[in-house]
């Protein structure tokens, strides 16, 4: 594999997209073995269910709406990365003039493994309740 700092525009674009897909999904797997369960004994069409709920609109804007919340500093830090990680996302996809050079994919790519790490340490009880959180939108 070449390295990302010798990437091609095109790569480049697509390690950002990537990085962002590689929280998402995280998110959706971490929502489904909170709320459904994991392992043998799991629900297998609600554990999927769960996890093809979680919608990127809803979700970023509660990741910039976690902040009101009593969420802890791993949680809050991951949901910041979050919604950024989408945001560039957004600009590697659809943004023809968007530009990125390898050391600033690296550190977005360095980013999210923190991410990853901050919410795998909050406690369980707050990672359930931010599952809830970023699956559900707000009744106004």
């Amino acid at each position: 594999m070449r390295s990302p700092v010798r990437c091609g525009r095109a790569d480049l674009k697509r390690g950002v997209s990537t990085a962002y897909y590689a929280l998402f999904h995280t998110l959706a797997h971490e929502c489904s073995d909170l709320l459904v369960g994991a392992g043998d004994t799991r629900n297998d069409p609600a554990w999927a269910q769960v996890y093809r709920s979680l919608e990127h609109g809803i979700a970023k804007n509660s990741c910039k709406a976690a902040a009101t919340k009593a969420f802890p500093n791993g949680i809050l830090s991951f949901a910041d990365t979050f919604s950024t990680m989408q945001e560039e996302r957004h600009r590697a996809d659809y943004d023809p003039l968007a530009r990125y050079v390898g050391p600033d994919v690296l550190v977005l790519i360095d980013n999210r493994e923190q991410a990853l790490r901050d919410l795998n340490s909050a406690p369980r009880s707050d990672r359930k309740a931010f599952a809830v959180w970023v699956l559900f939108q707000k009744k106004r």
